[in-house]
């Protein structure tokens, strides 16, 4: 199976800070308008031809979906003259192992977030069999209202493990032979979400054992001069009572009598068979173990983080007799020298490091960029001016704001669901989403996939404002911060986990004819709404899921409108009114995507535009997303292509933004 891209839908007009002056947004130093893609087809069509073909090429050998699409300012990169040498931009034919690894981590999401509605679903259905078996014990056919209560009530709670099992049958596990040593794309200190993610990329082959080995079927081909099993993988959560945790060295029990009820006690012996022989073979052979801690964590639907602390050689074994007077084996383990530093106890306090009031913010310019419009205040830092300055030159706004010539749609008829809407096969507005609904109600809606547009529940639908169909709508409900940095100006991060599928924050701004800002010569956060060109696939733009049902009233159906087959007829300008969204930054390997959503109407060529967290994004890291331009697709007022730089620091890094 392919993994769909999560990349955005939309062009953009990015702002960048020029390398010389990082203060540029600041001091309103001249710059010169980065003519987009989208303005090449009226500028110069022979080059915009010549780069189409290129990008087709490019994508004809694999070398990325690097097409024009939704995408967005941010202070990413330096220009430069036409003359100056740029690094050459790395899209290379193979994708990356760590790029890899994280398309097969969003691959199990989805998987887990289709299984999750199915649960939801069976959960809903259960409780109208618990209502109707409770209306049936007053009638005169109780018992078998009641057998059917029994039987139909049952809700699968591991939604988790189905997804493996499907990406099993699929095939699409990362690496489904095991193997000694590092996994490629998994660097020290790398955090999973639960073990069954860590099934998914093949680091550990078993959702619930400690002790990952090679059995005997390994014992023929590369691995014939081993003596079999050999460990290769062990997790240290705390479960053992015999367990001993120093960091770099640690004393582990090997697996058996253990008591799961949670008490940690030992019931039995252990012998020396399967994972705890592995271990010992590992002693014998010199063969080092990956190492991962886990800890408690909230944000976990299990309950534990999971980091990757680097490779152990098991150095000492032997048996003992353990604290509730039965035998165990313990192993010493010592961590090879030459790797990263531990970051586990980083991890495991990360709360910790997140400010808990004003007075702890390091580099505070700003107490609340919103001016109190959000319900959770937004700070700004900067640790890198002298004299630190705040960001300005704009006003915030929480809500789109719409220019006197815009006229928007008349509210679009809604669904007569009430409360909160359950049906899939009833409510409209599911129906336009292929007759089911795009979100879960988990950890507060998540979309469980990147479609083309999400048509939500609007104003004149039954339902009320807690109803699933309706997530994007409920403004922001994280804790962002606003800081500064070296290379791309102004950025954003978390201070909470983020779950992937989670709706982050809304690309808000001033909603414009395109038209009416072509001749702008210093806006740079000019967000085209391109969802009609994305959904028709132009200009190289990748479509996505298609399980919608697009109404006939909409822009698609407009055979007059010429126009909007090839440019977007309107665009967000977040230049001097906008909100936390004008601040994120572009990355080559970005962990939120853009997405379309249709709510109070059901104008595709008027979508909102959101972005949704990619990945399980952790406190503290970046949000980013990839504004997705084409290289040398952007052109000068004389003609010229220009060049940024991009700085993004991903490893996989195009070394350009366009």
């Amino acid at each position: 199976m392919v993994v769909q891209s999560l990349e955005g839908v939309g062009s953009v007009q990015s702002s960048i800070d020029v390398a010389a002056n990082p203060h540029s947004e600041d001091n309103s130093s001249p710059k010169k308008r980065r003519v987009s893609s989208r303005l090449q087809v009226k500028q110069k069509p022979q080059k915009e031809l010549l780069v189409r073909q290129r990008v087709e090429l490019l994508d004809d050998n694999e070398q990325g979906p690097r097409k024009k699409q939704a995408n967005v300012r941010g202070r990413q990169t330096g220009e430069v003259a036409d003359s100056e040498e740029l690094p050459k931009a790395t899209d290379s034919v193979e994708k990356s192992d760590r790029v890899r690894v994280k398309e097969t981590l969003r691959l199990f999401n989805k998987h887990y977030l289709y299984f999750v509605q199915e649960e939801e679903k069976r959960a809903v259905k259960a409780e109208a069999q618990k209502k109707a078996s409770r209306a049936a014990k007053r009638g005169a056919k109780k018992s078998k209202k009641g057998d059917l209560k029994k039987a139909d009530t049952k809700v699968a709670k591991r939604p988790d493990l189905k997804a493996l099992t499907k990406m099993n049958d699929e095939k699409e596990i990362l690496f489904p032979s095991k193997r000694f040593g590092s996994i490629p794309g998994i660097d020290v200190g790398h955090q999973f979400y639960s073990r069954a993610e860590m099934v998914a990329v093949g680091f550990h082959s078993h959702w619930l054992n400690g002790i990952d080995y090679m059995g005997q079927s390994y014992s023929k081909g590369k691995y014939s001069n081993y003596t079999m099993p050999l460990a290769v993988a062990i997790v240290i959560s705390g479960m053992y009572e015999d367990d001993l945790d120093n960091a770099e060295e640690v004393v582990y029990t090997g697996q058996g009598g253990h008591n799961l009820t949670g008490d940690k006690r030992q019931f039995r012996d252990q012998v020396l068979e399967r994972g705890n022989l592995a271990l010992k073979n590992c002693v014998e052979q010199d063969v080092p173990v990956r190492v991962v801690r886990g800890h408690d964590c909230k944000s976990s639907y299990c309950g534990k983080i999971y980091t990757y602390d680097g490779l152990y050689k098991v150095v000492k074994y032997w048996a003992e007799k353990g604290i509730s007077g039965f035998t165990v084996f313990k192993y010493r383990l010592k961590r090879l020298e030459g790797q990263p530093l531990l970051t586990t106890n980083q991890v495991q306090f990360i709360n910790g490091r997140v400010p808990q009031s004003i007075s702890e913010i390091r580099g505070l310019v700003c107490e609340d960029i919103t001016g109190g419009l959000e319900d959770i205040a937004i700070p700004a830092t900067n640790l890198v001016d002298d004299p630190p300055v705040a960001p300005t030159g704009y006003t915030y706004c929480k809500s789109i704001q719409v220019a006197k010539n815009v006229k928007l749609p008349t509210d679009a008829t809604g669904c007569n669901c009430k409360g909160s809407c359950v049906d899939s096969k009833t409510c409209e507005c599911a129906k336009l989403n292929g007759s089911d609904f795009p979100y879960v109600h988990r950890d507060g809606g998540r979309l469980i996939e990147a479609k083309d547009v999400v048509f939500e529940c609007g104003p004149k639908c039954g339902c009320g404002p807690s109803c699933v169909n309706r997530t994007s709508q409920r403004g922001l409900k994280y804790r962002f911060e606003v800081f500064r940095t070296p290379m791309k100006g102004w950025a954003v991060r978390s201070w909470d986990f983020i779950p992937a599928g989670a709706p982050v924050c809304e690309y808000v701004g001033i909603l414009r004819r395109t038209e009416d800002v072509d001749s702008a010569s210093e806006n740079y956060y000019i967000f085209d709404i391109d969802c009609l060109q994305t959904m028709k696939g132009l200009d190289g733009r990748e479509r996505r899921s298609q399980a919608v049902c697009i109404p006939t009233v909409n822009s698609l159906e407009r055979p007059d409108d010429h126009r909007s087959d090839n440019v977007p007829e309107y665009c967000i300008d977040a230049g001097s009114n906008g909100n936390i969204a004008r601040f994120i930054n572009h990355s080559c390997e970005p962990n939120l995507f853009v997405q379309c959503v249709l709510s109070s109407h059901h104008d595709i060529k008027l979508a909102r535009v959101m972005l949704f967290a990619a990945d399980n994004i952790p406190p503290l890291q970046e949000l980013t997303y990839d504004y997705g331009y084409a290289l040398d697709s952007v052109l000068g007022p004389d003609g010229k292509v220009k060049k940024m730089f991009c700085h993004c620091g991903a490893a996989g890094c195009r070394k350009r933004l366009f």
